[in-house]
């Protein structure tokens, strides 16, 4: 009988079920959308509950794709980040504050002054923004003090999605690098922190930290019924996604960089210990792995900015591959448009932090095409990547995934824009090909994550530089720094105005 392992990813916009054989190719895969709703003052939620049907769903329908096979193992990903609490019973006390959100915006800017941010940053490496735990957990104890009363665990999104296939409430070093954990020495949460934050009582919602290759849990007998997949069948601990990614694209050892552009985007680096990261911007998630880091920046440009100018522009009914072509129409520079990339509720956060962050346009005119405003756009999230891997210094390959990646224009673009080589994985979901790689090591299939990478890695196709557009990008790159440079002093009174206008429209 065939052995097969199947990825789970628990992605902001979507989750998706992915089946690979153990030669890693890819046997079925199924997604469903999760919406993420909005509010007024930068809030994003999801409800929990949906994200769970969503992934059995996943699961029954590629199970069912893969009936005449074994099933070894599930692995685990999903976003990170976010405040998702459930209580003694395991209900969620409200909708998921995920990644995104941005209500705590004025907190940040507090954290940021009264000194807790670099409290943060000294133990557990990372920078504060609005939608990293810590903040807003104390936002929402302050605003709804009730709710959090109830809760007993935080568990972020594959966390919960673990707790629902096998009842256990736990979490691994990358995520719980994003709460109270001590990147320095990788024992446990700091109580200090906690202490120092003011947030002792909230301490007690962390679960255990599990290595995210430790041994498997059991599918229940409920999960089994809600998802077709045999109860006893192992679930992996796993990682956050932007490190497990890592993982499917065969960069394991210190040194080794990738970079992910979905949703939001991701440049990262692995280092033997958080004494050798490369910036006091960056993010640092411990990996389990003695103490190793992995290095990161996070941008907040993402493919939502591709999205949203492909519906300004009313291209909607245009295929990616058609907007593409009209993009290309417009040479490199964009015929001097400068497109901000900004344009996530919940400002930015690398390479530089500022929770007023916005995405605008410069250096239009009346000569100014369709096409140099799309072409624009494309540039300004390659260019925001350019700066983060500037700032890390990575010199070698970029080895990119996600699906902002599988855009041979944007690929282009990261090239010519660094004069470094672009190296993709032709087959997608890397995400869920690192989650399954450490299911296998996690249900003993293999002994190592070294072993079941290279078992479930595909092939690459590179993207080479031109040397005569790096030349031209690197002028037009200088000129996005100082464009943002020069209006970024405005920002906090353009968020005002956007806040005012909504509340004039709803009225």
């Amino acid at each position: 009988m065939q052995e097969v392992v199947i990825g789970v990813d628990g992605g902001t916009t979507a989750v998706k079920a992915v089946a690979f054989d153990l030669h890693g190719k890819i046997l079925a895969t199924h997604h469903e959308a999760v919406p993420v709703q909005y509010g007024d003052n930068g809030e994003a939620e999801q409800d929990m509950n949906q994200i769970w049907e969503a992934v059995a769903t996943c699961l029954r329908e590629v199970a069912g794709e893969v009936k005449d096979s074994k099933i070894v193992g599930i692995g685990l990903t999903g976003q990170g980040d976010g405040a998702w609490l459930i209580d003694e019973a395991g209900e969620p006390v409200r909708p998921a504050a995920n990644w995104l959100d941005g209500r705590a915006a004025k907190r940040v800017k507090q954290w940021d002054e009264d000194g807790r941010a670099a409290k943060v940053l000294e133990v557990t490496g990372t920078t504060t923004f609005g939608g990293l735990f810590p903040v807003l957990i104390e936002e929402l104890a302050a605003t709804q003090p009730e709710v959090v009363a109830r809760a007993a665990t935080h568990l972020n999104c594959k966390d919960w999605i673990r707790f629902k296939l096998t009842g256990e409430r736990l979490t691994d070093y990358t995520e719980a690098s994003r709460s109270f954990l001590d990147v320095r020495t990788t024992d446990g949460f700091s109580e200090q922190l906690a202490k120092d934050l003011g947030l002792e009582e909230y301490a007690r919602l962390l679960p255990q930290i599990r290595r995210a290759d430790g041994k498997a849990m059991p599918l229940s007998e409920e999960a089994a019924r809600e998802t077709g997949i045999p109860a006893g069948t192992p679930v992996g601990v796993g990682m956050i996604d932007v490190a497990v990614t890592g993982m499917g694209l065969g960069a394991l050892e210190n040194g080794d960089s990738w970079l992910i552009l979905g949703t939001t985007a991701f440049v990262g680096t692995l280092l033997p210990s958080v004494s050798e990261r490369r910036s006091d911007l960056s993010m640092v998630l411990a990996t389990g792995n003695d103490k190793q880091v992995l290095e990161f920046m996070a941008p907040m440009t993402g493919t939502p900015n591709l999205d949203w100018i492909r519906k300004v522009l009313g291209l909607e009914e245009n295929s990616w591959s058609e907007l593409e072509k009209r993009a290309r129409m417009s040479k490199p520079g964009a015929s001097g448009v400068v497109y901000l990339p900004y344009a996530s509720p919940g400002g930015e956060r690398a390479p530089f932090l500022d929770t007023n962050a916005s995405a605008s346009w410069a250096g239009m005119s009346l000569t100014s095409s369709t096409e140099d405003i799309l072409r624009s756009v494309y540039e300004g999230v390659a260019f925001s990547l350019v700066e983060c891997i500037n700032t890390l210094q990575i010199h070698s390959d970029l080895v990119v995934s996600g699906g902002g990646f599988r855009s041979d224009l944007i690929c282009e673009i990261l090239a010519d824009a660094t004069g470094q080589t672009v190296v993709r994985q032709d087959a997608p979901e890397a995400g869920a090909r690192g989650a399954a790689v450490l299911a296998l090591v996690s249900a003993g299939r293999f002994d190592t994550v070294e072993e079941a990478s290279e078992a479930l890695r595909t092939s690459l196709e590179t993207f080479e530089p031109d040397p005569v557009k790096y030349e031209m990008y690197k002028k037009s790159h200088e000129v996005f720094v100082k464009t943002r440079q020069a209006l970024q002093p405005v920002w906090p009174e353009m968020r005002e105005l956007r806040r005012s206008g909504g509340e004039r429209s709803e009225a």
